[in-house]
């Protein structure tokens, strides 16, 4: 069984000039500039080592603070999904700033790293205010060494064990009443270690642990590795292995 984390305290900083507002956590970034928010500024210093693609692209940073420490990040921009995500893209009808995307998911991402659950840590976001509309972006930290369900099912089988590990992790999200909006096998890492994390918050939230929106949740996972089983050729997922992955979320 994974031990928890030992999780660094997140120093909060806010920074606000004209439409643009941010927060940021200081004991990452002591120099901090907007700019950081952007890819283009980590283009320009080639700290840009990867990316991937969603919605839109998400980039991989790594960077080093004042003190010479390795610092690996990702940065996302919020993109819409669905159709109306084609018409306005990036765009959405601001309410107030502890409202908008960029805010909610880091805040729950402080939340849940102060739980000690395995999800990443919260760097900065932006907010960029035009009118009644607003644009985001979100900068965490890189899970190291670690890679996509996806990925890894695309190359090889994974065993009972590991199934089960990934069950009892959600099990343990679920239970703290953490929403996952888009639990999807993507949004699911294994690291080196075997150790399971989530990832991309975006429309997360805590809940009360009533209704029905564990099983929703799970049922939406279900759908995900079969979609995959049709998209993704020599795809190593079978449903003995969801079965496996209910042991460990029962247990």
């Amino acid at each position: 069984m994974n031990q928890p984390a030992i999780v660094k305290p997140c120093h909060e900083k806010t920074f606000q000039q004209g439409n643009v507002y941010c927060r940021y956590d200081s004991a990452e970034i002591n120099d901090f500039n907007p700019e950081m928010l952007s890819s283009v500024y980590w283009q320009g210093r080639d700290a840009i080592v990867g990316s991937a693609q969603g919605r839109g692209t998400t980039w991989f940073i790594a960077t080093e603070n004042a003190a010479g420490v390795e610092q690996n990040w990702v940065l996302r921009h919020y993109f819409r999904g669905g159709l109306v995500g084609k018409i306005i893209n990036d765009q959405y009808l601001y309410t107030g700033m502890k409202n908008t995307r960029a805010a909610r998911e880091f805040d729950l991402l402080l939340k849940m790293r102060a739980l000690g659950l395995p999800a990443p840590k919260p760097i900065a976001f932006q907010v960029i205010k035009n009118g009644l509309c607003y644009r985001a972006d979100l900068l965490s930290s890189r899970i190291e060494n670690a890679q996509d369900l996806v990925g890894i099912l695309s190359e090889k089988t994974i065993d009972a064990q590991l199934w089960q590990e990934i069950g009892r992790v959600i099990k343990i999200f679920h239970q703290h009443g953490i929403y996952h909006h888009d639990l999807n096998a993507h949004n699911i890492l294994i690291d080196d270690n075997n150790k399971v994390w989530l990832i991309d918050f975006d429309q997360g939230e805590q809940r009360k642990n009533t209704g029905k929106w564990q099983t929703d949740n799970i049922s939406r996972l279900l759908r995900s590795f079969r979609k995959e089983l049709n998209r993704v050729e020599n795809f190593h997922w079978c449903e003995k292995n969801w079965q496996a992955l209910l042991n460990g979320y029962q247990s």
